[in-house]
């Protein structure tokens, strides 16, 4: 219910911020914290991989945006609602989503879920969660990705609203491990210094990175972020968007 609550609060504050948008070609919703992809500097600024791929696109194509990091179930629920155009924070492009009225541009980035646990806990595989339970991010694919081995490997899941929040769980030994997305993972543990480890073996295949829309009236944005991103994909751009924040 509080969960609940708090997507409620969040859609129904975008009228304020409506009017600040007035004017845009388009209004973008993102999550909080994924880095590398979306995250808030030191100096209080929006960040990331996807923040830059959609400034080098909007560039190209010759359109503006404004872009709120709302949190991830309540962007979703702004688009949903008609108060935002898009969504871009590293939603994987799944057949499920599809069918559940999700439209994908092309994919921009690929990128799998696997399981990190804490440094020291003999932790080396999915066998050892039995009567144990994980942590993950509400409404992802790390999310789906947990609940379908669950059953198998007798643990519970658990739903957190951020990644900074399952790493937490973790860290505190509220769960034994926790799912995300490897890349975001990696660079977290990384940057934060966390006691985590990610346990080798427990990826999955993964899936591509997509720009999403939930109304077809909205296509005009997929059309333009997909000649966009392979304009700065031939051009060099988008190699330099992830040299920055990837180091390759």
């Amino acid at each position: 219910m509080k969960k609940m609550l708090a997507v409620l609060l969040a859609v129904l504050m975008l009228g304020a911020s409506a009017a600040a948008a007035e004017g845009v070609d388009f209004t973008i919703g993102t999550d909080v914290a994924f880095r590398p992809f979306e995250y808030t500097d030191e100096t209080g600024t929006l960040v990331g991989i996807d923040v830059d791929i959609l400034a080098a696109v909007a560039e190209d194509q010759g359109f503006t945006y404004t872009i709120e990091p709302l949190g991830w179930d309540a962007s979703i629920a702004a688009c949903q609602a008609g108060q935002k155009d898009g969504l871009i924070a590293g939603a994987s492009i799944t057949e499920e989503r599809k069918a559940n009225g999700w439209i994908f541009s092309d994919g921009y980035f690929n990128a799998n879920q696997s399981m990190a646990a804490a440094k020291g806990s003999g932790i080396t595989g999915f066998a050892d969660l039995k009567g144990k339970s994980v942590a993950v991010k509400t409404g992802t694919e790390s999310n789906r990705y947990a609940d379908s081995l669950a059953a198998e490997y007798g643990f519970t899941v658990n739903t957190y609203e951020t990644s900074p929040d399952i790493y937490q769980a973790v860290i505190s030994g509220l769960d034994a491990g926790c799912f995300d997305d490897t890349p975001i993972m990696a660079d977290y543990i990384k940057t934060n210094g966390l006691e985590l480890e990610l346990v080798p073996g427990t990826e999955n295949e993964g899936a591509d990175y997509g720009m999403a829309i939930f109304d077809p009236a909205k296509q005009e944005l997929i059309d333009k972020f997909n000649a966009g991103l392979k304009n700065i994909r031939e051009n060099g751009k988008y190699d330099e968007i992830l040299a920055k924040y990837l180091g390759e």
